[in-house]
């Protein structure tokens, strides 16, 4: 939905500008048209499994992945991390998507995570 609304916006701001019109209109039709293919692109995707047991490593999707690295901007979380073939993997976050208690429970996995770099938790 955001996506519509960013290509209406764009539509908008397109014919707002000193643009002649003859040029305007087809930029603002092609801004609303690509909103709206986004928006369908990304709400076919399907949907990620992310499950970290106690004793062992993450798993996406059914398959183990290594290197693994959590970050966090705000309320923002990304986790980076590789698959079995070298592929590089990458999963973001929204703060709406994730509870309290999901963040809380997916900050604890990473900290406790055999090759979790080591990192402080006070400054010196």
């Amino acid at each position: 939905m955001a996506l519509v609304l960013l290509g209406l916006l764009a539509a908008s701001a397109v014919l707002a500008c000193e643009m002649s019109r003859w040029g305007a209109v087809p930029v603002a039709l092609i801004a609303m048209l690509r909103g709206a293919w986004l928006a369908r692109t990304y709400t076919r995707l399907p949907r990620r499994s992310l499950a970290w047991p106690m004793e062992g490593d993450l798993l996406v999707d059914g398959h183990r992945v290594d290197a693994v690295h959590l970050h966090w901007r705000g309320p923002f979380a990304f986790l980076g991390c590789t698959d079995g073939q070298g592929d590089r993997q990458r999963l973001a976050w929204w703060p709406d998507t994730l509870s309290r208690t999901t963040r809380r429970e997916l900050r604890l996995a990473v900290n406790s995570a055999p090759n979790a770099p080591s990192i402080a938790s006070m400054a010196p």
